[in-house]
């Protein structure tokens, strides 16, 4: 299996399934003298793992991180950093009955198709367990950032919408309710809906916004490296993920070029942001935003028809534990993939030291 490395300088490799001893990760091309928060790589870990409120898969894991090398005394080497993540709570029961039947919209037809064979247990590889790695490797990558501020939040959860704006918007707000939306009235809405949704088997989907900020002007390469594309491609390798808009987006499509254009304010800064941070596949100085839709999670607790490695149309039903929206747990994986590819760029303009 290919593709399993992201990022260029700052390099992550993961490993593991959802339900084999551990998952892990190896970040090649981490600079030398960075002084590690393991609390806080902690604290990123926390806001990703599951079973951390009623809204989510109540499977109960740790997420604790062992780092096997690259760090010694509190800071990197240089060298390359290995990272283990137990498993210990799998229930691998809970999907022997989908062994020999596919899940409709998963990726059980397309493994084992592709391979000849799957790990049915969680989905293995195209388990959402993996970015778990993600997260770990993005928490080392936004401490190389330092200055640069990335924030996403739940903006919508099927047809509820944030309708406040970034700058109305109270960030202090996020962590304090299990939709990670950062309006409360919004909030309790969205928890409300996704509870009944969950009630009835089903799943839904929605949108995560992600702000950008402190971002100097230069991060990107202006032809096949835009940094557009690069947050593009990392938002897509997410699962789930079925869209990805910068700036203006698809909106910008409706728009006259009077109407859409950035004005310069004399300090180089624009009068709006309609670029979303990013002109000519490089940033410009102003907040980077975008936003990533997330389907609804394939799994259903409810009857659907499907057929199974004969070719014989079957009915099932999923069981176990399920995320009924991801969208809450997404926020720091889109964060984490954010900053792999800011790091990136950040060090064509770094030496090898901190």
């Amino acid at each position: 299996m290919a593709g399993n490395s992201f990022g260029n300088l700052f390099r992550l490799t993961t490993f593991g399934e959802s339900h084999g001893e551990a998952i892990g990760g190896i970040i090649d091309g981490c600079p030398a003298g960075l002084k590690v928060d393991l609390e806080q790589i902690q604290a990123e870990m926390d806001r990703r793992k599951p079973g951390q409120s009623a809204i989510v898969t109540q499977r109960k894991e740790s997420d604790t991180v062992k780092f096997l090398s690259g760090i010694f005394e509190g800071r990197t080497t240089g060298t390359p950093i290995g990272f283990v993540i137990e498993n210990a709570d799998q229930k691998s029961k809970d999907y022997s009955h989908i062994k020999d039947v596919y899940r409709p919209s998963h990726a059980d037809y397309t493994y084992d198709q592709k391979y000849g064979n799957r790990d049915y247990r969680g989905g293995g590889r195209s388990s959402a367990r993996e970015t778990a790695c993600r997260v770990a490797a993005g928490a080392i990558a936004k401490q190389l950032l330092q200055e640069i501020k990335i924030t996403a939040y739940t903006s919508s959860v099927g047809e509820i919408k944030l309708q406040k704006q970034f700058q109305e918007l109270d960030l202090l707000e996020i962590e304090k309710n299990p939709v990670r939306c950062p309006d409360p009235e919004t909030a309790s809405k969205m928890e409300a809906f996704i509870k009944e949704i969950r009630s009835q088997g089903d799943t839904v989907g929605g949108v995560v916004e992600c702000v950008i900020s402190n971002v100097p002007v230069g991060l990107g390469e202006p032809v096949f490296d835009k940094l557009h594309a690069k947050l593009g491609a990392a938002m897509l390798s997410i699962n789930a993920v079925k869209g990805f808009e910068y700036g203006s987006g698809f909106a910008g499509a409706t728009m006259k070029g009077s109407e859409h254009n950035d004005l310069f304010n004399p300090d180089g800064s624009t009068k709006t942001n309609h670029s979303g941070g990013i002109q000519g596949g490089i940033s410009n100085g102003m907040n980077i935003v975008f936003r990533v839709a997330f389907k609804p999670v394939a799994t259903l607790i409810q009857k659907q028809q499907t057929i199974n490695k004969a070719g014989e149309e079957v009915e099932m039903q999923g069981k176990g534990r399920h995320d009924p929206c991801v969208v809450p747990r997404a926020i720091p994986i889109v964060e984490a993939m954010a900053a792999l590819v800011l790091v990136d760029y950040y060090l064509l303009n770094k030496t090898s030291r901190i």
